[in-house]
């Protein structure tokens, strides 16, 4: 991103102190707020319009505060594939959490908002999406992992640790600072989850989190 490229982005969330809050903290970001909503009606015709690189939705929305919000970014994931897709919320929905990050392109993230540490974090997450990252909450990895009977069974306890803190989107690099191990070892580690699993390595990082995430709705 850069001064003349300002990323646009837009909000539904239903909170008003929360929804002025995050468009208070856009600007100060220098991203665009191009839009920012109570609830998902006509979410696609919305986000078209407002030209978004960025769309950040809480899972449970007006009128029923079940899924609405989930479904909405499966739909704009479905009808603007370009756009990045952030949801951000108190809850873990496991199903759709797994569809919309079963298409393999990167740029969607689900964060916890009450795990949520620093601005910075939040407005680097952003970014990552917007970038074609993938970025989620630990917890959210632990429960998709929880939520279907375990295949990794055949994977050593450090190959857990690895494809744990693979699925957050963290670099080989990352992960080696995390276990204080080096990088080779991490390298060899993956090399070994992959072919465990059945599952070619990828060269891009979001590529390999979307695989194994693939891997765990089989």
């Amino acid at each position: 991103m850069t001064d003349r490229d300002p990323a646009r982005v837009v909000l539904v969330e239903d909170s008003v102190l929360l929804r002025e809050g995050l468009v208070r903290l856009f600007d100060e970001a220098g991203y665009v707020t191009a839009g920012a909503w109570g609830d998902a009606d006509d979410i696609v015709a919305r986000v078209r319009d407002a030209r978004a690189d960025v769309a950040i939705l809480d899972v449970r929305l007006p009128p029923g505060f079940r899924d609405e919000g989930i479904r909405a970014a499966l739909a704009l994931r479905a009808a603007l594939p370009d756009i990045g897709i952030l949801v951000l919320s108190q809850y873990v929905e496991g199903v759709y959490a797994r569809e919309l990050l079963a298409g393999g392109d990167g740029g969607v993230g689900y964060l916890l908002k009450d795990r949520v540490t620093s601005l910075d974090e939040f407005t680097d997450a952003v970014r990552r999406v917007r970038e074609r990252g993938t970025v989620l909450d630990p917890l959210v990895v632990q429960g998709l992992l929880a939520a279907r009977p375990d295949p990794l069974s055949t994977l050593t306890p450090r190959e857990r640790d690895v494809l744990t803190l693979m699925a957050e989107g963290r670099s080989n690099a990352s992960i080696a600072q995390r276990l204080f191990i080096g990088v080779g070892a991490v390298e060899k580690n993956i090399s070994a989850i992959f072919a465990k699993l059945g599952l070619e390595e990828s060269g891009t990082e979001h590529r390999r989190v979307l695989a194994v995430l693939a891997f765990l709705q089989r």
